[in-house]
């Protein structure tokens, strides 16, 4: 077994199940990876944001994203760079201390895609979202799950 990173869209968080089981639900894209990054475009201070996360090993028994690193090319608005970030080729990197079981995040048609990168390769994270996925919002949730 292996892990794997699913992604799943809801109108609202509340439609998504908070603790879902190990294996991919109904309606997920399931993407085979190791690293997953997130590149995205701070929508008031139009500066950009990065963050890499490690799918658990494939012999792991919980299910988290391991945060690798993160990295914010200037600051404010609520982009406070973390105490411990270091000053690195033009923006302040660090590694957030915590693995999370998944991340949700907001879709909207008023602000730039994120792009998704899966072991390196990017595309716009609409190009990887279930087929029911409206282009006009939502909220996506991107998490670790198990494959035969």
């Amino acid at each position: 077994m292996w892990w794997a990173l699913c992604v799943a869209w809801a109108a609202s968080a509340a439609a998504l199940d908070e603790t879902p089981p190990q294996a991919p639900q109904p309606g997920e894209q399931v993407w085979p990876a190791r690293i997953v990054e997130l590149h995205w475009m701070h929508s008031i201070e139009r500066v950009q944001w990065i963050e890499a996360y490690a799918l658990p090993q494939p012999d792991a028994q919980f299910s988290a994203l391991q945060p690798l690193r993160a990295r914010v090319v200037g600051s404010g608005a609520g982009m406070e760079p973390a105490p411990q970030a270091l000053w690195r080729h033009g923006g302040y990197e660090w590694t957030p201390p915590q693995p999370v079981p998944q991340l949700l995040l907001a879709h909207s048609a008023y602000t730039a895609d994120y792009a998704l990168c899966l072991d390196g390769r990017c595309t716009p994270l609409a190009e990887r979202l279930p087929a029911q996925a409206s282009a006009h919002g939502g909220v996506v949730r991107l998490r670790p799950c198990r494959t035969d």
